[in-house]
Parts: structure tokens; sequence; C-alpha cells
């Protein structure tokens, strides 16, 4: 075990004036300087848990970055916000092109000779680098960080010889490469059901294709199944015509709640200790409004058995759809990947059909309407009264078939959403242990290998 020793980011800063940095004035970078197209501009909400800044973006134009050149990032460049979501850290990576900080957020660019910009990067994202950055924090009113620039310079990170940070870097790095290959992969399993789901329920596709003509069994199924003996058995499920109501003919609509148990949540009396921290996962609208992915698989915090009993809080089965139904997040939903608790804040929809995966769908097929037609004083609520007015298509076979066909897609997005667990556990164990010793990089490669 090596005893770790420290340093101040000021003394790891690269050696020009804009090294270290903090975005403009508000007063600078007010709405009315934001382009359509142009240089982005990193905000608070374009740092998430991993290392790709994404969601939506603001521009500013060229000449206006060129004003503020301190304020340009640079690849390697960490970026902190110090207003708003404190705690947060980004990577500038080569692919990001070039960006400017917002009001909110400061830059750190390091000394290449004497720190490894990656391995800065994963110590600020571990408990103990949030934790540092949260000394200077304070929670009061809006969060942020007083005196920024600072108490940026303040930071203290581990001093380890560069070779050493790079080899940690590397090692994380690929890591996370997997985490995100995975989410990508995923994304492009979900895009393939809520095609097959857009074809068959919204478009009505393969009945439109039969009406122009169509008759081999692939055409017909609009190339979404390319076994031709499967596509034919699909194909035979939808009607030649469409009726006076505009649905294939035969087919009709009903309540999305037929289709459905609804579930509500609660809250065990946080006074209480003995309701907390036990083995039942709890879900707050919090953890479904940022999981971002299809499955739900941890939660912030969990409660015990006894507050489970002893609170209006019930246990929502696996698979079942949840969506945060009130507050700024309003609409934001998810699929439970095993059982759990939640709170007040969210409903649960639980197949009543055995066909989670399409009300899954169903449900997110109709969100955006159920959200115009929410209310609220202060934010959109989502109300049971909200959720009676969806109605979605009652064909019983097809709703069959589209199970049959999207649970394959569902269940390999799972696993690969379970692997992403395993390696970002194992990503946050090595680092500690690397940095002091307790595990040799030929050890983690071990541990790398055994967690894919």
């Amino acid at each position: 075990m090596v005893e770790l020793k420290f340093a101040n980011l000021a003394d790891l800063a690269a050696p020009r004036k804009s090294a270290i940095a903090i975005g403009p004035f508000g007063s600078r970078m007010k709405a009315d300087v934001y382009v359509e197209v142009g240089v982005p501009v990193i905000r608070g909400t374009n740092i998430g848990n991993d290392r790709a800044l994404k969601g939506d973006w603001v521009y500013v134009t060229d000449k206006f970055a060129d004003g503020i050149s301190n304020c340009v990032v640079e690849p390697g460049d960490l970026v902190f916000p110090h207003r708003g979501s404190i705690g947060e850290v980004a990577l500038v990576e080569e692919h990001h092109g070039r960006m400017v900080l917002s009001s909110s957020m400061m830059k750190f660019s390091s000394d290449p000779t004497i720190a490894d910009p990656t391995f800065l990067y994963y110590f600020f994202r571990s408990p103990a680098g949030r934790n540092e950055i949260m000394r200077f924090g304070s929670q009061v009113g809006t969060p942020g960080i007083g005196q920024p620039l600072a108490s940026l310079r303040q930071f203290q990170v581990p001093l380890l010889e560069l070779a050493q940070q790079a080899n940690i870097g590397n090692i994380l790095r690929s890591l996370d490469d997997k985490i995100e290959l995975n989410r990508r992969m995923n994304e492009t399993l979900e895009a393939m059901a809520q095609a097959i789901f857009r074809d068959w329920f919204v478009d009505f596709g393969p009945t439109r294709r039969k009406l122009d003509g169509a008759t081999d069994p692939i055409t017909i199924m609009g190339g979404l199944v390319q076994d031709a003996a499967r596509a034919q058995v699909l194909a035979d499920l939808f009607p030649a015509k469409l009726g006076d109501d505009g649905l294939p003919e035969g087919w009709s609509q009903k309540e999305l709640l037929s289709e459905a148990r609804l579930i509500s949540g609660g809250t065990p009396k946080t006074d209480r200790p003995e309701y907390w921290g036990g083995g039942v996962p709890w879900a707050s609208a919090k953890d479904v409004s940022q999981c971002g992915e299809t499955y739900l698989l941890t939660t912030e915090r969990n409660i015990t058995d006894n507050g489970l009993a002893n609170s209006s809080t019930k246990m929502v089965p696996r698979l079942s759809t949840v969506v945060v139904a009130r507050g700024a997040t309003t609409g934001r939903f998810c699929m439970f990947g095993d059982d759990m608790a939640m709170n007040q804040t969210c409903y649960a929809l639980n197949s009543a059909t055995g066909r989670p995966f399409l009300l899954y769908n169903m449900f997110g097929s109709l969100i955006g309407q159920l959200v115009q037609a929410a209310h609220g004083s202060v934010f959109d609520t989502i109300t049971t009264k909200t959720l009676a007015t969806g109605s979605v298509i009652d064909a019983e076979a097809v709703a069959e078939a589209f199970e049959e066909t999207a649970a394959p897609l569902y269940q390999a997005i799972e696993n690969n959403s379970r692997q992403s667990q395993t390696l970002a556990a194992t990503r946050d164990l090595l680092l500690p242990k690397l940095m002091s010793g307790a595990i040799r990089l030929t050890e983690a490669e071990g541990l790398m290998e055994a967690a894919q």
C-alpha cells in the first residue's frame, strides 16, 4: 500500500493564463446571443453520468466565441459547474470540436508533463473526487461554489507518477468505452422495437402495403422482418382493408388502462431511521427522470421491509412502465428492471395482459398527448384521469405477435444494461485500489476481463 500524496490543481495547471478560467458573466451570454447553428455552449445539462457531452445544446457564433477566448475549451480540458449541478465533471475530447463555457461553468487545463487529464477526470468522477468538489460547495438556495476560480485552484488530487496516471486512465477509459458501446447498441435495439410498433400500431404499414398491391410477405412487413416464413405468419395477421374509422378492418380502440394495472407510490417517514437503508430499492422521481435508459436497475435510496409495511408505498413488479407524474420532469418514463418500491411522485403501469413490452411502447406513443393534457398550478401533473384519456389499438393477435417479436430485443437491452452496471462497479472499485497500489495493473486487467 502506498501513502497517497496530494497536490492542488493550481500546481498541475498548464502554463498559460486561461488554464483555469470561468465562463462569461451572465450579462454577456443572454439568450439573445444564441443562434441556431454555431459553436456549442457547454451547460450543466450537457454533463451526464458518462464521458459523453450530450443533451439539448445552444449555440453562439464563431465571432462571439472569439470574443470570449478564455472561455473556449480544448481537448483534455476538465469542465465543472460552479452553479446548479455542482459535483459533476466533464472531459473535453477531440471529437467534441470547438466549444465554449456557459456562465455557470469553469474549466481546468492540465500541464501534460505532470498530469493526465483522463486520470483527473476519473478521480473527480469518483466519490472521493466528488467530495473534494463539494467541500467548496454550498447547498443554500441554488447550489453553488463560492469564489469559483479560487476554489478550483484549491481542488486537491492524488499526485502520482505521470505514467501511472496514464495507465490508470487508460484502464478506466476502456471500461467506459465498453459501457458506451452497450449504450449505443441499446439505442439501436430500442429504435428497432419502436419502428416495428409504429409501423404496426400507428401507421398500419402492413395493411397499407397490402392496399398498394404488395404480396411478398417481407415487403408487406416493411422489411422489418427478414425471415420469409416469419414474415408470412405476421403478414397474415393484418387485414387487407381499412375500415370507415381509418383503422385496419376489424380493429378497434380501447382505454390504455384496460391494458394495465395502475400502481401509486409512497414515502416512508423520513424521521424513522429503521425505515431506511434496507434491501428494498425505492425509486424517486429523480431516479426515474435521470435513468436515461430503458431499464432502471438501481436507485439512490433503499428502504427496509419495515418501511415498506408501514407506508403507502408498494412493490412494483419488474417490467412495469413507470412515469414521473408531476414536477419539472413530468412525462419521463422507464421500465423497472427489478421489483422496486417508489414514491408518490410516480405512477406505475403493470401489464394486465402479460405484455409488458407492448405496454411500454403503447405508453411511449401516448406520452406527448398525456403531458399535453396534464395540468397543475405550478408544474404539469399527470393524474389518473389524465391516464384514463389514453386510448390504444385493440388487435389481440397482432398484440401477441408484437410481444413475441419485441421480447428478444428488450432482453438484449437488459443484458447489456446489466453488463454495463457490472463494468461501472468494476471501474469505481479499481480507481482507489490502483491509486493506493492495493491492485496492480495486471490484476486490474484480469478484473476487467471477468466483468465483460
